[in-house]
């Protein structure tokens, strides 16, 4: 197998400044052992997104969501937004867990599946691993280990907690500084928050994107089962503000406030609510106010582009604890529906019922100057 790890990398002509092995040496626990020799240089071209035209029907929602269980490839033309958002995902797939951890306090495990022989499959995994370094290093995180071996082109991550004695090892520690970390992390394989919706309507969903970037659809499960090439994808980048979301977000899971919450990863909004109703709990959800945020005319775009966050069942009762939490963290959320108990699946609707305390608040600010 070409020496995807150490060579130096040429791509369109430009000089690439590090090796893959060098940027994953920078935010690694443990580097990487160096090659003996010269390791070569690799000269590649990048597969830009190909042409195309092609239009999604707002009135195909349901059949859309229909096609979204097939087999998922990573899309070379958008390795780098797609490895970012599966760090995303993977940090986010552990906020459901039991036990006693922050965001700080996890590291990641990576595993690099690649065939570098043809065309543009190099340069490809050179921006894969750009992108997932440059993610993980804004997180303030670390890789723990990382594989890389010959196979059609994939990309995972496993989140997990650091051996306690790398945690205490001033020299090595993988951790921030206090008060980003907890003293004796842990992470159970049990979830704290269930994965499929209880039978409650009165309950509430609310959507939280843990990235402020467009929804965009290159490069997502939907395009691929539709043999569509949108030109962009979501360019999820911004850690600072993943890091908000994640903590008063983790914060709620533990203290047992979350009924039921699952990772908005592939497939986008919709495949997470797929899943939350997967248990038989129907869910009716309105997607209108997000579009107005967004400034998004597409239901498409929004139900299936692939932009890292949650979507959280929580009681009545809490709802105005937790809006106050997440106004105070700066985060923006949205009350998207209710768990329904007459159907299953997914029902889109025009809206849904805003809470009193925010409907007496809209209805105030109307009537002020």
């Amino acid at each position: 197998m070409t020496d995807l790890l150490h060579s130096n990398y040429i791509i369109d002509g430009v000089q690439m400044p590090l090796s893959p092995a060098r940027m994953l040496r920078e935010c690694s626990a443990e580097p990487p052992l160096e090659p003996d020799g010269d390791p070569g240089t690799l000269a590649d071209e990048e597969l830009d997104p190909r042409p195309d035209n092609y239009v999604f029907e707002e009135s195909a929602v349901e059949a859309y969501a229909g096609m979204l269980d097939g087999k998922r490839s990573l899309p070379l033309s958008f390795a780098g937004p797609y490895t970012a958002s599966k760090v995303a995902q993977a940090l986010v797939d552990a906020i459901w867990m039991s036990g006693r951890f922050r965001l700080g306090d996890l590291t990641l495990k990576a595993d690099w599946k690649w065939n570098g022989k043809e065309m543009g499959h190099a340069a490809a995994f050179y921006h894969s691993v750009e992108s997932a370094c440059a993610y993980i290093d804004a997180l303030g995180l670390k890789l723990d280990r990382y594989t890389v071996c010959s196979g059609q082109p994939s990309v995972s991550f496993k989140a997990g907690t650091v051996a306690e004695e790398d945690a205490v090892d001033e020299e090595t520690s993988l951790f921030r500084e206090l008060p980003y970390r907890t003293a004796n992390p842990r992470i159970s394989r049990r979830r704290k928050a269930p994965g499929t919706l209880v039978p409650d309507a009165s309950d509430w969903l609310i959507y939280i994107p843990f990235d402020p970037c467009d929804y965009r659809l290159g490069g997502s499960a939907l395009a691929q089962a539709l043999e569509a090439h949108p030109s962009t994808a979501p360019e999820v980048n911004d850690a600072d503000y993943f890091i908000d979301c994640y903590e008063v977000v983790r914060e709620l899971v533990e203290d047992g406030i979350v009924k039921a919450g699952a990772t908005v990863g592939d497939g986008g909004l919709m495949g997470c609510l797929r899943a939350l109703t997967a248990g038989g709990t129907g869910a009716d959800v309105s997607i209108r106010d997000v579009c107005k945020a967004y400034g998004e005319p597409s239901q498409v775009r929004v139900l299936f582009g692939e932009v890292p966050g949650v979507v959280l069942q929580v009681a009545d009762i809490d709802y105005d604890y937790i809006d106050a939490e997440l106004i105070l963290q700066d985060v923006v959320y949205f009350p998207i529906g209710h768990p329904a108990t007459s159907h299953g699946g997914v029902h889109l609707t025009e809206a849904v019922q805003i809470p009193q305390i925010l409907e007496s608040l809209l209805n105030t600010l109307e009537g002020e100057d």
